[in-house]
């Protein structure tokens, strides 16, 4: 964990085992600059929690926030390094400025599950915020290695404007605006449909897509299985708290500094409640989604703190395993199934009841 923008990351799984190491590093983040790069493209790693969610170009009544909010750039207190019987628990702590409050970091492991439990518990605050969580995963360098899919999706569109310039030397691929339904056909800039649900994909580009969850389940998810390192890479969150999903698909399609072409096979897998990566005023304003009734933003209550939870895990899959189709709840909320495709199947300890906590850990 970074104490600069409380990045996590590198992270290894299967520690006794396989030693699965899925999180994306930035190939800059040892490397120093003159003058100082932002701390979250600095240490730009794993996972980091946003609040607000976002690039921020414009105020919010007042309020000017970095990209993706103080907690992925201001430097955290640690509060305490807990063992447990059962695991250990990591408690970070910042206090806002930007809108005044509190966030706490709380990152809990369990012994003998391959599960990273995350939560965050935003106090003090009022108004309405977007938010989301900003995994990234460094997939192998074989075309297609990864197998991308998700719990069922109300809606898929391409970022709405010009996600690169190719000015400043940035180039994306996919037809801007436009909405889809499968991730297996999504419309290309040039006419020709991409499959978002296979990578490495798309030399040379940077796109970025946005899904709407559907809240009518217990929870959603988005699973990535990589049959040929025999794991899948899983998350898990409420999706009445975290209602969209962010592919953010960078495979060398940037050639400015410090990106310079080399940040490549990497794709970030972002559960929020936004409107795509735009920022607070966006989010909290009219939009295309929040004129259909779906929420871009929560509005939080200085009285009630707001717990984000979010979990990520790994399991080993068996030979014939490919795309996971379901992820099912079993042994009363203490286990997944990950059901694949081909029929094949893998379980995994995890504690779902975490999800819906409401109060500290």
């Amino acid at each position: 964990m970074t104490e600069q923008g409380g990045q996590l990351g590198p992270v290894t799984f299967d520690r006794n085992g396989r030693k699965i190491k899925p999180f994306a590093v930035a190939p800059w983040a040892e490397e120093a600059f003159d003058p100082p790069l932002p701390p979250i493209i600095q240490v730009l790693r794993g996972d980091f929690f946003c609040l607000p969610f976002g690039g921020n170009a414009k105020a919010f009544r007042g309020e000017k926030h970095p990209v993706h909010g103080e907690t992925a750039n201001a430097r955290w207190h640690f509060e305490s390094l807990e063992n447990r019987p059962d695991g250990a628990c990591l408690h970070l702590s910042l206090q806002t400025k930007i809108r005044p409050g509190r966030v706490d970091k709380k990152i809990l492991l369990i012994e003998g599950q391959n599960i990273l439990y995350s939560q965050h518990l935003v106090s003090g605050m009022s108004g309405p915020m977007n938010l989301g969580h900003h995994a990234m995963l460094k997939f192998p360098d074989a075309p297609g290695s990864g197998i991308l899919s998700t719990s069922h999706f109300l809606q898929g569109q391409v970022f709405p404007l010009a996600f690169e310039s190719a000015e400043q030397g940035g180039y994306s691929c996919l037809k801007a605006g436009a909405e889809f339904d499968s991730l297996e056909a999504v419309p290309m800039s040039n006419g020709d449909k991409a499959d978002l649900s296979r990578y490495p994909a798309r030399g040379g580009y940077e796109d970025l897509v946005m899904l709407v969850s559907d809240d009518n389940v217990p929870f959603a998810w988005t699973a990535v299985a990589f049959p040929k390192e025999r794991f899948v890479w899983f998350a898990l969150k409420d999706p009445r708290v975290l209602r969209e999903t962010i592919f953010w698909i960078s495979n060398g399609g940037r050639h400015y500094p410090p990106w310079n072409g080399r940040h490549v096979h990497v794709m970030g897998l972002e559960e929020v409640t936004s409107f795509f990566h735009f920022g607070l005023a966006e989010s909290a304003g009219k939009n295309t989604l929040s004129m259909k009734g779906i929420p871009t933003c929560l509005r939080l209550d200085p009285r009630k703190p707001l717990a984000v939870n979010y979990i990520m895990g790994v399991a080993r899959i068996p030979a014939g395993f490919n795309r996971v189709v379901s992820i099912e709840a079993q042994a009363g909320n203490k286990a997944v199934v990950l059901n694949s495709a081909s029929g094949r199947r893998t379980e995994a300890s995890v504690d779902l009841d975490f999800l819906h906590r409401k109060d500290n850990l």
